[in-house]
């Protein structure tokens, strides 16, 4: 072959000679320095809030609907009266038995006298009490059918929808309304059975919603369930949240947020690391001649990642530059020129136009 068609192969194809890492054009490129943080097994899990104490106030007597004194989502303290119902049959029968109470309550003080005297039976005593108890009794059973008729607050809190209007007739079942506590809202959500040893009572947790994209709430744990899931291999938590703002309503899906094992290790971006088969790599900077800097390819393991970041158990020290950005053009012993340094803090377009 001649060397003019070598020469004209050449051109047209657009090969050219291979230069050596030292021939070769500093890189430009970012980097960062290994630092030590704090860092944390991070375990995600969804779960729903629910009201630390809920109920559907239904009426459990059938009878005409006479007042309603609570409107919408309105706010309610323990005992406060939300529902009547019609009760002047009940209450005429109120009035003729304390009529009756008090006829028996004179006829055993006439008769205590008399009999301590003998003027009168035991016997006409004892019935007379009896009579007094049973008054007393019959009394108490009609208080009681007219507090039925009277639907009050259980406890503080927050009123849902009012579905029953007056003179409607209720009946045993019907909903009334729902009441919430929404002081502090219990959420529920399942991790593995794998972290099951670092669930302890009093454990904090970080949850987000949608419904509030910017706030993060927090919480503890405050039980656990006795028993993993055969099926998921899971194990059911709940977790209380104060709720001072009352922001989170009952029902929300939230995204739960877990830490564990707290520990201080080696952390550096994930854009730092090489793939090559089953190993990992990363570029370290050599600054032994200012005058030419160079990289070297260092083996690391690694250990757990999160957003971002992962924890270097080997092949990194605390100091150490590594490239960030600008990794594709390079080999080893690859001359570099420092264009920035990554901090972290800043984006890839403020690093640009930011140089250092």
């Amino acid at each position: 072959m001649s060397y003019w068609f070598v020469t004209c192969f050449v051109f047209l194809c657009g090969v050219q000679p291979q230069l050596s890492h030292a021939q070769q054009a500093p890189v430009p490129v970012f980097v960062t320095t290994v630092k030590q943080q704090e860092f944390v097994d991070q375990v995600e899990a969804l779960g729903t809030v629910q009201a630390f104490q809920n109920v559907a106030l239904t009426s459990s007597v059938t009878e005409m609907i006479t007042g309603i004194y609570f409107t919408d989502g309105q706010r309610v303290q323990r005992g406060d009266l939300l529902v009547e119902m019609d009760s002047s049959q009940e209450l005429a029968l109120k009035a003729e038995e304390l009529a009756q109470l008090a006829e028996a309550k004179k006829q055993v003080e006439r008769l205590k006298p008399l009999t301590s005297r003998g003027a009168a039976s035991q016997a006409a005593l004892d019935a007379q009490q009896l009579q007094l108890q049973t008054s007393q009794a019959r009394l108490n059973a009609i208080e009681a059918q007219i507090k039925q008729r009277k639907i009050v607050a259980p406890f503080d809190g927050i009123v849902g929808l009012r579905n029953i209007s007056v003179g409607a007739l209720s009946q045993p079942g019907t909903l009334i309304t729902t009441i919430d506590d929404d002081s502090v809202m219990k959420l529920d959500f399942s991790v593995p059975e794998l972290f099951l040893s670092s669930l302890k009572k009093g454990h904090v947790i970080n949850a987000k919603t949608s419904a509030w994209p910017n706030d993060v709430f927090s919480g503890e744990i405050f039980s656990v369930s006795s028993r993993v899931d055969p099926m998921t291999r899971s194990i059911s938590v709940r977790a209380f949240i104060k709720n001072p703002d009352k922001k989170l309503l009952p029902g929300l899906l939230m995204r739960v947020e877990l830490h564990n094992n707290v520990r201080q290790a080696l952390v550096i971006p994930e854009e730092s690391i090489l793939n090559q088969g089953r190993k990992l790599f990363v570029y370290a900077i050599d600054e032994s001649k200012p005058e030419a800097i160079k990289v070297s390819r260092v083996e690391i393991m690694l250990g757990a990642r999160k957003k971002g970041f992962a924890e270097v158990i080997s092949g990194l020290e605390v100091g150490q530059k590594i490239v960030t950005h600008g990794t594709l053009r390079l080999g080893p012993g690859r001359a570099v020129v420092i264009k920035a340094e990554d901090d972290g803090q800043k984006t890839l377009k403020q690093l640009l136009n930011n140089p250092q």
